[in-house]
């Protein structure tokens, strides 16, 4: 899931505002845009990128290694499904408020078929130097540059944070993972951190985390495994129980997916877990030396 620069990349819904403005961006900073979808501008040619009527037929004139969704919610699923039976392995699905139903109907299809989704509700993934995928300010050298750490993030905007802090300190970043805020998602944090933990490239990890779930929980098992050294930040620690929380609804009762129970199990596998976002550069030096 971390895009290489060459890697083959279809833009669904590339002609509309948002799809033609992030296509854009991306094709100036490197990333391989080779496709769109519109079925009503079939056949055109759009910011020099052939437009084909569906995923399908893209991928029976050209292969493809990612595609990424600028589609509304009613129409994501239909988006999505056509991107995966068209034999897309990698479908960034940037749409937040997709209903549930489609959203395992479209990780059923997903995992039948050996793809991987990146979300639903995700703001993509950047690799500094060689492109990016999705709606992450990857074109921007104040936010992102080359450098040795990887960071895997709920949030977009914390994300952004976290990565314009870590340019600031002159680290840079490896690769941006951003999996995405809903509550069913396609690619987990142990599976973004699996990841950076097999990438030559990736020195450190900073895992940027939310309350709900049990994804952190999760993670923090593997961290255990690993050589790499790996610090943490996990938002909503002033949260209320019982109360949905932020765009994704994360709820926490009972002690399950709350801020404690994350923080413990990250520093019970050796992750330092700061305050605020602000502190992770300290921490990371501390355990980089």
């Amino acid at each position: 899931m971390i895009y290489r620069k060459g890697q083959r990349v279809l833009v669904q819904g590339m002609t509309g505002t948002q799809g033609a403005f992030w296509t854009q961006k991306m094709i100036e900073r490197g990333t391989n845009v080779v496709a769109g979808v519109n079925p009503k501008r079939a056949g055109e040619t759009f910011l020099g990128v052939p437009v084909f009527a569906s995923a399908r037929e893209a991928t029976r004139q050209m292969e493809i290694d990612y595609s990424v969704t600028f589609i509304p919610p009613a129409t994501a699923r239909d988006a999505t499904l056509d991107a995966i039976e068209a034999g897309v392995k990698t479908i960034v699905v940037l749409t937040e408020h997709i209903p549930m139903r489609d959203v395992m109907a479209m990780h059923a299809r997903a995992k039948h078929a050996g793809s991987r989704i990146v979300g639903p509700n995700t703001a993509g993934l950047v690799t500094p130097g060689e492109g990016f995928i999705g709606i992450m300010p990857g074109h921007n050298d104040r936010v992102f540059q080359p450098g040795a750490i990887g960071v895997v993030s709920r949030s977009g905007s914390l994300g952004t944070l976290v990565c314009l802090n870590l340019t600031r300190a002159g680290l840079g970043q490896s690769a941006f993972l951003g999996i995405g805020g809903d509550p069913l998602i396609g690619t987990t944090t142990r599976d973004a951190v699996e990841a950076l933990d097999a990438d030559e490239r990736t020195r450190a990890i900073v895992i940027v985390g939310e309350i709900g779930g049990a994804m952190e929980e999760d993670a923090a098992q593997y961290v255990r495994t690993m050589k790499k050294p790996c610090v943490a930040f996990i938002a909503g620690r002033s949260s209320p129980p019982d109360k949905k929380m932020g765009h994704a609804g994360a709820i926490v009762a009972g002690g399950k997916g709350g801020y404690e129970a994350k923080r413990a199990a990250l520093e019970a596998a050796g992750v330092p877990v700061a305050d605020t976002p602000n502190q992770l550069v300290e921490l990371l030096r501390g355990r980089m030396g």
